[in-house]
């Protein structure tokens, strides 16, 4: 007989991988939003998002990113799961990149878009300016590769549920 509520460390790493993903990487769904919110509402709130951006990446997504790592690491030991399963392999590749973007192109990318913004916006004396093309073009790139690493989680979810190959 088994007691009521004894767990396996199995299930607890199964726990955390699951809440790392959902509250680490699903935080970064929302700063889709917050670009366009913060321009309806005026240009003085641009860097705010760049701000909230890092916030997100750096205490929420990052954390998340070494659990999940972790987490699996230790879940393909144990299930007997072999790492060069297309679906545990093309998930660690994913994991890999979103880490990349994270430390390399998120976090260094709203540092220097949040003080270009908040240059533009001082020199525009406190009324709306007319933003840089640098500056658009950049936050737009921003957008698109969000995007794209928001497509690779969904991709990696998916991954995860179906187990193609398993």
């Amino acid at each position: 007989m088994t007691a009521p509520f004894a767990v396996t460390g199995f299930e607890i790493s199964l726990f955390l991988h699951i809440t790392a993903a959902i509250v680490g990487f699903g935080s970064t769904f929302a700063e889709a939003l917050l670009f366009p919110v913060a321009q309806r509402m005026g240009q003085r709130y641009l860097p705010f998002v760049h701000q909230i951006q890092i916030a997100i990446n750096r205490t929420l997504a990052t954390p998340a990113l070494v659990i999940v790592l972790a987490t699996g690491i230790y879940q393909v030991s144990e299930a007997n799961y072999s790492f060069g399963d297309l679906w545990i392999s093309a998930s660690f590749v994913i994991i890999i990149v979103l880490g990349g973007l994270l430390g390399a192109y998120f976090v260094p990318t709203d540092k220097r878009l949040g003080a270009m913004v908040e240059r533009e916006l001082a020199a525009g004396g406190g009324g709306e300016v007319q933003l840089s093309e640098d500056y658009q073009r950049a936050a737009r790139t921003e957008g698109m590769i969000g995007a794209l690493a928001g497509l690779l989680v969904v991709v990696a979810v998916f991954l995860m549920v179906v187990k193609p190959g398993a």
